[in-house]
């Protein structure tokens, strides 16, 4: 097989990508695919998240290490592992980030990628479907980005109560000014999810000079004489090469692409060599500078309904499915939270430095179903930690997860900050309408006081868990530790470039999805800038 352009991983930046790549006509591209195809029907609908996540058919099933962040935890690490990746099982939550993210990434030597010279993609992307009078929204992008269809009293009381407490409301976060409070936006479409696949890959899958290749797990990429000149995959055919006539790029995550490049000789010498792994580039920072960000959830019980007892019986279930069939309405247009906040914990942050995630459902383990009490969640994380971790190889062999090494709360900003967000958490639910309508906090609890700082971060070390937005392990830049040049290309191999999240030098203040898909849009126009179409 024999193609120009061959992308690896078919996930949020991958699809958006194959796309812009193939619109000219001139040029064969292949998109390779670990898992299958999305005819999964949880993908398409938005509460489909419950059943695709912790799915060995969807869900690569990452688990981290012991972190002494989190008194020696391991938590899972969800990533998409189908056409769409992890946007075809994430929470559908539609959030560009700061212009001081992608300012600062300026600042660091990354030329072309300010707030100003971003937003362009970011506009592209999307189709906006409410009204704009900012200018900084797009409205005929592929990307369907719309409010949520369910609205549930606990939340907006939520919103309510935070407006009272001093937060100003927002009511376009992805607008000049992303602070405030108010509901969230979802990559959605009437009542169907529309993940990166379901935007770029559906509409154009018949153009000819795109193939579209699932179900083919990447061994490595072989590198000639300083050139990237082919993968080398298996699948049910065994082990195959897909040819590169010109370029190589890996679109495969924040894990997938590390973990391909120290497999095919890119990366620290020292560390390959451990695996009898030949060295075709020595780049000490694959695998390096990992930054997520890290969610505490307390929980508050209600006397109003609650997604728990919504659901709480057969027969409910089978209500709300068939409202689903009948109008595309109802808890199954459910994203993964319904409230946001983007908050300083200090007035005299330039900023918001918290994100509340508002969700009218609350559980110790959300594979092990809802609480049965009514209760919701107002789950809390630091935007811009400055704790950072890695990925190691576990060995040579392509089907072996990586050691992954969050590193969680070793800063001591990242303690203070995630203790404050606990704190503003609690006293948000002291101000009406919302105070009236709180039973008692769950969790944390009333055995954690307020004022007992270390109490409550050893609450957080003992409880929380990411909040899936793995970033930075194959670092744009121009310092000894980056990876990729500030038009993506690996250093010290030819030919081959990585193009998804992973390429991130600072993690943006917010969910991660819709950054990814801005960085495929991106790359298509660096790599179409070098050669005609």
């Amino acid at each position: 097989m024999e193609f120009d352009y061959v992308i690896v991983g078919a996930g949020s930046a991958g699809c958006a990508l194959a796309n812009r790549l193939t619109k000219c006509g001139k040029y064969r591209v292949a998109l390779l695919e670990a898992g299958p195809r999305d005819h999964n029907p949880w993908i398409h609908v938005p509460v489909g998240y419950f059943k695709t996540m912790g799915s060995p058919k969807t869900d690569w099933l990452y688990e981290t290490q012991n972190d002494p962040g989190l008194n020696g935890r391991s938590i899972p690490w969800p990533r998409g592992k189908v056409l769409g990746g992890s946007s075809s099982i994430n929470g559908l939550l539609y959030v560009r980030g700061q212009s001081l993210d992608f300012d600062t990434w300026g600042q660091l030597g990354c030329k072309g990628w300010t707030w100003d010279e971003v937003l362009p993609y970011f506009k592209r992307s999307e189709k906006w479907s409410e009204p704009d009078c900012t200018g900084v929204r797009g409205d005929d992008g592929p990307l369907s980005v719309q409010p949520s269809r369910l609205k549930r009293d606990i939340v907006d009381l939520w919103v309510d109560a935070a407006a009272k407490a001093g937060y100003r409301r927002n009511a376009d976060y992805n607008g000049p000014d992303q602070e405030g409070v108010g509901h969230f936006q979802l990559t959605m479409k009437g009542g169907r999810r529309c993940s990166s696949a379901a935007a770029y890959l559906t509409p154009i899958k018949k153009r000819k000079n795109l193939t579209i290749i699932p179900n083919t797990h990447t061994k490595k990429i072989n590198i000639v004489d300083g050139r990237a000149c082919s993968v080398e995959v298996a699948n049910s055919k065994g082990l195959e090469l897909v040819v590169a006539r010109k370029e190589i790029i890996l679109c495969a995550g924040s894990i997938g692409s590390p973990q391909i490049l120290m497999l095919s000789g890119v990366g620290a010498a020292n560390e390959l060599k451990k695996h009898g792994i030949t060295v075709k580039s020595n780049v000490r920072g694959v695998g390096k500078n990992l930054q997520d960000h890290l969610q505490a959830r307390p929980i508050f019980k209600t006397n109003l309904d609650s997604i728990n007892t919504e659901t709480s019986n057969c027969l409910k279930q089978a209500m709300i499915g068939l409202q689903y069939i009948l109008t595309q309405r109802g808890p199954m247009t459910m994203a993964a939270s319904l409230g946001t906040g983007f908050l300083k914990t200090d007035a005299d942050l330039e900023t918001p430095d918290i994100q509340f995630h508002i969700q009218p459902w609350s559980a110790d383990d959300p594979s092990k179903g809802t609480h049965k009490f009514s209760a919701f969640t107002a789950s809390v994380l630091q935007l811009r930690p400055k704790s950072t971790g890695y990925l190691s190889l576990k060995s040579s062999n392509f089907m072996d997860h990586p050691d992954i090494h969050p590193n969680y709360l070793s800063t001591e900003i990242d303690c203070k900050t995630i203790v404050k967000g606990v704190q503003i958490a609690r006293k948000i639910t002291t101000y009406e309408p919302l105070k009236s309508h709180i039973i008692e906090e769950y969790a944390p609890g009333s055995k954690v006081e307020q004022a007992d700082e270390d109490a409550i971060l050893d609450w957080v070390r003992q409880t929380a868990v990411t909040i899936y937005h793995p970033t930075g392990t194959c670092k744009m830049g121009i310092d000894d530790m980056s990876v990729v040049s500030p038009t993506l290309k690996v250093k010290g191999v030819d030919g081959l470039r990585v193009a998804d999240a992973s390429i991130m030098p600072k993690i943006t203040s917010g969910n991660t999805n819709a950054p990814a898909i801005m960085i495929g849009e991106k790359a298509s126009d660096l790599i179409l800038g070098e050669v005609k179409c």
